[in-house]
């Protein structure tokens, strides 16, 4: 099945920055620079509309998106490429700002995110904020957060602890740096984490 190219002018409508003093857009502090993002969107009503939006949020300037529709990730999820150019300052928000809305990124430009790992977080994650800790691995980590499954207690046993595993990917080479943020988080929060079988 062919996939749809979608060029800029034709894209869905991405809404504008209100504050355009404090988002520099086209041309912004250096030249715009191209690039291609490889994403994963679950297959519901507004995801890839909501996936654009941070790239007019941060100054961005869309070129054209590539929608396979039809075809399915490995996940069950849709493969969708994107190509943008930007201001080179601006690139690492488009990142972050795609993160926080729940995407996968796949590949940012030629640097895949080739490395693997599961773990799993053991204590009061609801508590303690679980968006908030998968945050903060975001931060730190310098990955991203594929997969979360969440084991909470029962309602007529709320102190038992819960547990939530992660499937992380971060770039190639990174999985012990990216191992070394899930603890240093965990300690924070006063979790145990429960790293995998043979180290990484």
């Amino acid at each position: 099945m062919q996939p749809d190219v979608t060029p800029a002018d034709d894209a869905d409508p991405v809404e504008e920055p209100a504050d355009e003093e404090n988002v520099e857009t086209d041309g912004g502090r250096g030249d715009p620079q191209v690039h291609t993002i490889q994403l994963e969107l679950p297959d519901e009503p507004g995801r890839l509309l909501a996936a654009l939006q941070p790239v007019a949020d941060n100054g961005g300037n869309l070129l054209s998106v590539v929608h396979e529709r039809g075809e399915r990730t490995p996940r069950g999820r849709i493969p969708v490429a994107i190509d943008l150019e930007c201001p080179p300052e601006r690139f690492d928000g488009i990142l972050e700002g795609l993160r926080e809305t729940g995407v996968t990124v796949v590949t940012a430009d030629a640097e895949a995110y080739a490395d693997e790992l599961v773990v799993v977080l053991v204590g009061h994650l609801v508590d303690t904020g679980l968006s908030g800790t998968l945050q903060r691995l975001r931060e730190h980590a310098e990955a991203t957060v594929a997969d979360v499954t969440l084991s909470a207690p029962d309602a007529d046993a709320p102190e038992e602890p819960s547990a939530a595993r992660l499937h992380l990917r971060t770039r190639a080479g990174g999985a012990e740096q990216t191992l070394e943020a899930v603890r240093s988080v965990a300690e924070e929060k006063e979790l145990t984490v429960v790293e995998p079988l043979g180290g990484v």
